[in-house]
């Protein structure tokens, strides 16, 4: 088969080819970074950001660092200012009221007097505590007052005799993460072991407490202060189970020893306690016949024998038999 033969030969250049050119063109939008802040004096729109205008080089803020333009627009800003006004006045009223129902049980003022401690008290506190053998001597320091005739006893920070709520409190949240942990390192921890070991702290506290409220009605013990060094030193105990549980766990896992060993360590931590509360809480408890109270104003009052014979029960009941069940219960984690 042949092709037919064309009359009209072929060009001898083939016409050129044309593309269509756009008649629209679209331009690409440039990404700039959002501006500078501008200076309070400039005109702002919205929250900050400029008319049109851009802040000279390094004046993005303190010490030239950026700082986005949204938020010194919203400081600036009358509504936020307004809502942070009603925010502070709101948490002024909450303490407010906060110091005036609370002050119906515990004096604020009296309560900040057991947390002015300092770095070198609270070492030497936990020495004493852990240590009360060679302690010399276990009375207070005093201060008389401007008229010279009544007179207080000195804070935790220059009386290293004063009680405080500084290492109480902090042994507490101590012994609560303690006792979680160990419990992870045996495997045997659990969500809710947490929370049933802060009730369990809590309940020691709130028990301890009330036996100390019944021996002071018991005992005619009516000062506030009083009240308050008690359950002060009744927080002392959680620095010796501390020690008891970190020491026990300790020589567990080096393998010395056994049962025996984690009970001479919580012997020698429920006597050492119970030798400081013995010495300390007897001015307290068993004042001299010219003692001051504890706290404000001399008190000036005797104790009877019949009086003083109760107290001296009630002080080594407290220090020996209520701290030894206590002190037991909690190292049982």
């Amino acid at each position: 088969m042949q092709r037919p033969a064309y009359s009209n030969p072929p060009p001898a250049h083939s016409p050129p080819l044309h593309h269509p050119v756009p008649q629209h063109v679209s331009t690409v939008p440039q990404l700039r970074s959002p501006p500078p802040p501008v200076p309070p004096s400039q005109p702002q729109s919205g929250y900050g950001y400029a008319q049109q205008q851009q802040a000279a080089p390094g004046a993005g803020g303190p010490g030239g660092g950026y700082m986005h333009p949204g938020f010194g627009g919203f400081m600036n800003d009358p509504t936020a200012q307004m809502g942070f006004q009603v925010g502070k006045s709101a948490v002024m009223a909450g303490q407010e009221y906060m110091e005036q129902n609370f002050g119906r049980f515990v004096s604020v003022s009296a309560l900040k007097h057991y947390f002015n401690v300092s770095n070198s008290y609270v070492v030497n506190k936990l020495y004493i505590v852990l240590f009360p053998w060679w302690h010399r001597p276990w009375s207070r320091q005093q201060r008389l007052s401007n008229n010279g005739q009544d007179g207080y006893y000195l804070p935790p920070r220059e009386d290293i005799n004063s009680p405080d709520m500084y290492i109480p409190m902090m042994a507490l949240v101590t012994y609560i993460l303690l006792s979680t942990l160990l419990a992870g390192l045996r495997g045997a921890f659990h969500p809710e072991l947490l929370g049933s070991t802060t009730v369990a702290a809590t309940l020691v506290i709130l028990l301890e407490i009330l036996i100390i409220k019944l021996g002071t009605f018991i005992l005619n013990i009516s000062s506030s202060s009083q009240i308050l060094d008690l359950i002060a030193y009744s927080g002392y105990k959680f620095a010796g189970v501390i020690i008891s549980l970190l020491l026990s766990e300790l020589l567990g896992h080096m393998g010395v020893g056994g049962t025996w060993v984690s009970w001479v360590v919580f012997l020698y931590c429920f006597g050492a306690n119970a030798f400081f509360l013995l010495r300390s809480l007897r001015y307290v408890l068993l004042p001299d016949q010219g003692g001051q109270g504890v706290g404000g104003g001399a008190a000036g009052y005797t104790v009877a024998r019949s009086q003083r014979n109760r107290r001296t029960q009630f002080l080594f009941v407290y220090s020996y038999v209520v701290q030894f069940g206590f002190m037991l219960w909690l190292s049982k984690v």
